[in-house]
């Protein structure tokens, strides 16, 4: 199996700092809760705006790849990813949450590119039957960025003096995203380009979309995971305060461990995926999910802490699963089918200020019912709307 090793490398950087402004939300959301004397509900507009973006610009983000190609459209993302860092300077200047909310915005639209555009450049480099693999593995490497983050962010943020300093971990990142923006330009980078196909219209691509049925049960699903992982991040911290008493630090050790746990199964994943198929892992790993988020809502184990940082184990392998199980075999359909699958990326805007208001009334630790709930959906899909099981009814009919 021949894998483009060089290229993945270099997106498997870009992935690094994914996975870093990603976690920063929930290092973000406790501490806005805190500066700014928000309740769950306003809190949960930091994942609200930030997921936004991903149902205004996938459309014309596949566009843009259909016409400039893949190396063009990780330049802008990233690029566009510094700018909203450097923006939380400004938001702290003037001590504005709506400003910080249009610097999440900012860099969410950059991030948007890039899950646009990385994955499907991912399965392209190399072997079509290594596209699951090459995915899964740049996508540990987010997990990673997952991982060192917590540690680091928290202890930029507060001070020794108890000073809220939210805006230090994102000048931090603008400046790395910046070196690595330089670094990808000077690169070999291939500029490869989506297959020709016909022209590129919003109608076209609904309409094909039904033609490939996995991508359209695809999008479901990962509509209700993202859903699911905002939820359980984005509420981990303040689980483990109200629920548990820990403070800012010692949960966020813990989210540390939930990210370590993440990245860890994640590079056991690419090797599991050798020798078990894509949709039953997933739903092995679904049904693991649900058992946790159970023992997390219903029991005071003593162990709580560790039952939440274990959801890490079975989340890790989801998105890049789901990802590639939905775009297989769809040919230059592939870029268009990721813009598609990044519309259902809006889930982590939708579920979690539902979570949030049943926080405010009921508390944190029954508010886990809601990625509960999204992880039911994505089992269901996993065992019976992949390819494969429909390529199974096909069989039977015939």
């Amino acid at each position: 199996m021949k894998h483009q090793y060089k290229p993945l490398l270099l997106l498997s950087l870009m992935f690094f700092m994914v996975g870093s402004l990603f976690c920063m939300n929930d290092i973000l959301l406790p501490s806005l809760i805190t500066h700014f004397k928000l309740n769950y509900t306003q809190a949960t507009m930091i994942q609200f705006t930030f997921y936004l973006t991903y149902i205004i610009f996938p459309i014309p983000i596949a566009w843009m790849i259909h016409r400039f190609g893949y190396k063009i459209s990780l330049l802008t993302a990233i690029v566009t990813c510094a700018l909203g860092c450097a923006f939380f300077f400004p938001a702290k200047i003037f001590d504005s949450y709506p400003l910080v909310l249009i610097a999440i915005f900012i860099i969410s639209a950059g991030l948007t590119i890039i899950n646009v555009a990385a994955n499907p450049f991912a399965s392209l480099l190399g072997d079509p039957e290594g596209a699951h693999q090459r995915i899964n593995f740049v996508q540990v490497f987010s997990r990673i960025g997952y991982a060192v983050t917590p540690a680091v962010a928290t202890s930029l943020i507060y001070n020794q003096i108890g000073e809220i300093r939210y805006h230090f971990p994102y000048l931090l990142l603008a400046a790395i995203l910046l070196m690595i923006a330089l670094l990808m330009f000077a690169s070999r980078l291939p500029a490869m380009k989506p297959e020709d196909d016909d022209q590129f219209t919003l109608k076209g691509i609904i309409q094909e979309k039904y033609s490939h049925r996995h991508l359209f049960y695809g999008i479901f699903a990962m509509f209700f995971y993202m859903g699911a992982e905002a939820c359980t991040c984005g509420f981990f911290i303040p689980y483990l305060k109200t629920v548990l008493g820990f403070t800012d630090q010692k949960a966020a050790s813990y989210l540390t461990l939930y990210y370590i746990f993440t990245a860890v199964m994640g590079i056991l994943a690419v090797i599991a995926l050798k020798y078990v198929k894509a949709h039953k892992l997933v739903g092995y790993f679904g049904i693991g999910m649900i058992i946790l988020y159970i023992l997390s809502i219903g029991f005071n184990t003593g162990y709580n802490e560790f039952i939440l940082a274990g959801l890490g184990l079975f989340l890790s392998i989801m998105f890049p699963t789901i990802f590639s199980l939905a775009i297989e075999d769809i040919g230059s359909f592939t870029g268009k089918g990721s813009a598609l699958l990044n519309f259902a990326i809006v889930g982590g805007s939708i579920f979690p200020p539902i979570q949030g208001m049943i926080a405010d009334k009921h508390g944190v630790q029954i508010s886990y019912i809601i990625p509960l709930i999204c992880f039911v959906m994505v089992t269901i899909y996993a065992f019976y709307f992949t390819r494969e099981p429909i390529r199974k009814r096909k069989k039977i009919l015939a």
